[in-house]
């Protein structure tokens, strides 16, 4: 998330919650917290799909420094930092966020799994299936080939000489 998103969860500024973070900038290792860099905020205000986007200005006016993105721990972290009966609440909610957004990772890749072994079985069936086939056009292709002309025999007696 965001700081700008965290800080609008937990009830503050975003001056406020980055304050904060850099006072205790040691319980924010980079797991936890990373900040953006120019490159990837141009990447992210294309994102909004807008000309201009108050949360990640970086002009006059607007924001003076790159936003930081924070993890699942970082976000909860900076519920410890800021101590305010709005960010142990939101903090409860967050966790239970993202809790529920691992599960449905944790689906997906099961879903993905059973969908790869369902793809395989297919394709082992219709390997037999194809030789099977392939099997069958060659005996009508066989069938199809016109005997090859014999000698006819006259009719009658023959008598040898």
């Amino acid at each position: 998330m965001l700081d700008a998103d965290l800080a609008a969860l937990y009830g503050v500024t975003t001056k406020r919650l980055n304050e904060q973070v850099m006072r205790n900038l040691g319980r924010f290792p980079s797991d936890f917290m990373f900040q953006l860099t120019n490159q990837e905020v141009a990447i992210l205000r294309s994102q909004f799909a807008t000309s201009r986007s108050d949360a990640l200005r970086l002009a006059w006016g607007g924001r003076r420094y790159t936003p930081h993105a924070f993890t699942e721990h970082g976000a909860l972290m900076a519920a410890m930092v800021l101590n305010s009966p709005r960010a142990t609440e939101v903090s409860v909610y967050v966790v239970r966020a993202f809790v529920e957004l691992r599960d449905t990772l944790v689906s997906h890749k099961e879903l993905a799994k059973r969908l790869d072994e369902l793809e395989s079985r297919l394709e082992r069936k219709f390997t037999t299936h194809d030789q099977a086939i392939a099997s069958i056009l060659d005996a009508i292709r066989q069938l199809m080939v016109p005997p090859e002309p014999t000698k006819k025999r006259r009719i009658g007696f023959v008598q040898d000489d």
